[in-house]
C-alpha cells in the first residue's frame, strides 16, 4: 500500500512539473501577439496620421480595413510586414 501511495505521489509530482514549461510557452505567443499589436499600433499613428485623420479600429470590420489598407500601402509606400503588424493591431482592437 505505500509503495502504490509513493508511486502515485511520484507520478503526480512528475505531470505537476510538466505543467509550467506550457505556461511559458503560451506567455510567450502572447507577448509575440502583443509586440506585433503594439508596432501595428505606432505604424497606423505614425504613417496614416500624416495625411488624414486616424480612424478607429472599430469604425470598420476587418473585411472593411483589408482593401483600405491594400490602397492605403501603395500611398504610404509601406512593406507587406508593416502592413500585417497594423491589420494585426486593427483586427484586435
Amino acid at each position: 500500500m505505500k509503495i502504490r501511495i509513493l508511486s502515485l505521489t511520484l507520478i503526480a509530482l512528475i505531470l505537476n512539473s510538466c505543467g509550467p514549461s506550457k505556461t511559458r510557452v503560451a506567455k510567450s505567443e502572447l507577448d509575440i501577439l502583443i509586440a506585433k499589436q503594439n508596432a501595428g499600433k505606432e505604424i497606423y499613428e505614425n504613417n496614416c496620421a500624416k495625411c488624414h485623420q486616424l480612424y478607429d479600429p472599430k469604425s470598420y470590420s476587418l473585411q472593411d480595413w483589408q482593401p483600405i489598407l491594400k490602397r492605403m500601402q501603395i500611398e504610404a509606400r509601406l512593406q507587406d510586414a508593416d502592413m500585417d503588424k497594423i491589420l494585426t493591431y486593427l483586427s484586435k482592437n
